[in-house]
């Protein structure tokens, strides 16, 4: 009769598998952090990798932003010889184009608000003193009164503050 090769026999109890499980747990565990421990990039391509992030964010946010291109939210009579273009109202804050003719008068009038004002072309005349070219800015501020603003060759001025409103106007205004 053949004796048949048994694997030999060993006595490992429970504690002894346990204790090596902890151990490769614990090699397994070191490994893994090795593997992934951080890699430190060169600031040029955190940079390059930033710029790439928000520019693709950027180009998603478009159709959240507000754009009024030259043919929309047409021109609409505000006062003779005065035309205004509504852009953006919002929070009681409006952003808005006046176009003055040649010759335009806006009344003194008061700000319900501070209003910014640019000229974008022509030249305005502020009461007595004041003279804004192109490219120019004025702050009025809120409740003081403001002179006449006239020009003599028309202008195109970019604003933003309180809607415009004849009650704002410190003498009567007539409609166009």
């Amino acid at each position: 009769m053949k004796r048949e090769d048994k694997p030999p026999q060993t006595n490992v109890s429970d504690d002894d598998i346990s204790a090596s499980a902890t151990s490769l747990d614990a090699d397994l565990a070191r490994a893994i952090d090795r593997a992934s421990a951080p890699v430190i990039a060169s600031q040029p391509t955190i940079d390059r990798v930033r710029t790439q992030l928000l520019t693709g964010i950027a180009e998603q946010s478009i159709d959240a932003h507000t754009t009024v291109h030259v043919h929309e939210n047409t021109w609409q009579p505000f006062i003779d010889r005065i035309e205004f273009k509504l852009l953006n109202h919002a929070n009681g804050v409006a952003s808005y184009l006046l176009r003055l003719q040649p010759g335009a008068v806006l009344p003194a009038h008061r700000h319900p608000m501070d209003e910014e004002c640019v000229v974008l072309a022509g030249e305005l005349q502020i009461g007595e003193r004041l003279r804004l070219k192109a490219g120019g800015f004025h702050l009025a501020r809120k409740e003081l009164p403001h002179a006449n603003i006239t020009t003599a060759d028309g202008a195109l001025i970019f604003l933003r503050g309180a809607l415009p409103s004849r009650k704002h106007a410190l003498a009567h205004v007539e409609s166009p």
